[in-house]
């Protein structure tokens, strides 16, 4: 398996022995507040392989109808790593840790073939599981691309119900993401408790 281009990449072979296939992807991992997500799921079939893509390239309305479609067709898992995981961990390892626990809460499922996003594997993962990953995984394989999904909009349900408690940072438009207006709260407000302290651009602001 190739992963230093960006083709498409047949996942039928991973199912040969019989295994279940899941695909794993994190989302928020740059953000400047909020957990880290991550989604597992094991696709029930090929007939969305050409149509399912990374969930940055779609837009909101789109994302949300495939996330809907996957979580009623398809065996999936969500994890979390929350924010003072992130910071006792690093976001690199938190980000391994949420998928390790998508991995682990799809029900019924102990071992198959773990595609993962990224050129990380995930630490401590059981015996019965294999792993390959793949650069840029969630353009180029499905079941990654379907994971990228189900945790970005998991994950934008979430900010979206922070917003609600923290109004003046505009967590429904940016998401925790280091837009100029999240910065510019940042700076005018100060951090919340949602906030990555050991951030860059969240850190210098802490006495505020």
């Amino acid at each position: 398996m190739n992963s230093k281009n960006f083709d498409k990449i047949d996942w039928k072979p991973f199912k040969q022995e019989g295994l279940f296939v899941f695909g794993v992807d994190e989302v928020g991992r740059g953000c400047l507040a909020g957990d880290v997500y991550a989604a597992a799921v094991i696709l029930p079939h090929h007939e969305w392989d050409q149509d399912l893509t990374d969930s940055k390239l779609l837009s909101e309305s789109r994302r949300e109808a495939w996330a809907y479609k996957i979580q009623s067709e398809a065996r999936y898992g969500i994890g979390i790593a929350n924010i003072s995981e992130i910071e006792s961990l690093n976001i690199l390892h938190a980000s391994l840790l949420a998928m390790k626990r998508a991995v682990e809460n799809v029900v019924g499922v102990d071992s198959g073939w773990v595609l993962v996003d990224g050129n990380k594997k995930i630490s401590n993962l059981k015996p019965g599981y294999q792993q390959q990953t793949f650069v840029k995984g969630d353009l180029r394989l499905a079941p990654i691309s379907a994971a990228s999904i189900v945790a970005k909009v998991a994950r934008d349900q979430k900010m979206k119900e922070l917003a609600l408690v923290y109004p003046q940072y505009g967590f429904e438009i940016h998401k925790g993401y280091a837009t100029p207006i999240h910065r510019e709260a940042i700076q005018k407000y100060g951090p919340t408790p949602l906030h990555r302290k050991t951030f860059s651009g969240v850190k210098e602001y802490l006495s505020l």
